[in-house]
């Protein structure tokens, strides 16, 4: 799956303030970007009808967890008027046996960020598990 994710300066003061920070540099013109502003491109500028990733992993949704996000930057941080062009792939996939019984499936995507020049800017690693049953609804 791939996308431009437009860094815009409302966003980034949004974001920012979201997170309850009080840093100015978050509302000049040229504000860079929380380090964790990132994990919203997916969910703002990804296509909707554009879920291959999520069908090639075969999860039930039903039983899926958020377990980890980390982000990995080779520059500087991305600034307001940038535009990034994210790909998102799936990476590694592996199971283990869960505690209350049941395996459990992981899988990490894996979405780089590139500039306009193609150069890699930035990389987020998202871990997914399955859990071996659905939740309990009371």
């Amino acid at each position: 799956m791939s996308y431009e994710v437009p860094i815009e300066r409302g966003k980034i003061r949004e974001f920012a303030r979201s997170a309850k920070s009080t840093q100015t540099a978050y509302d000049r013109a040229a504000a860079v970007i929380p380090p964790t502003f990132l994990t919203t491109a997916r969910n703002f500028w990804a296509p909707p009808a554009d879920d291959g990733v999520l069908d090639e992993l075969g999860f039930d949704l039903a039983r899926l967890l958020h377990g980890e996000e980390e982000f990995e930057f080779f520059g500087a941080l991305p600034s307001a008027g940038e535009v990034l062009h994210a790909h998102t792939r799936l990476g590694d996939r592996w199971e283990k046996e869960g505690k209350r019984g049941g395996v459990m499936k992981f899988a990490r995507l894996v979405t780089e960020f590139r500039d306009g020049a193609g150069a890699l800017v930035a990389e987020q690693r998202t871990t997914l598990v399955e859990t071996a049953r659905p939740p309990k609804v009371s």
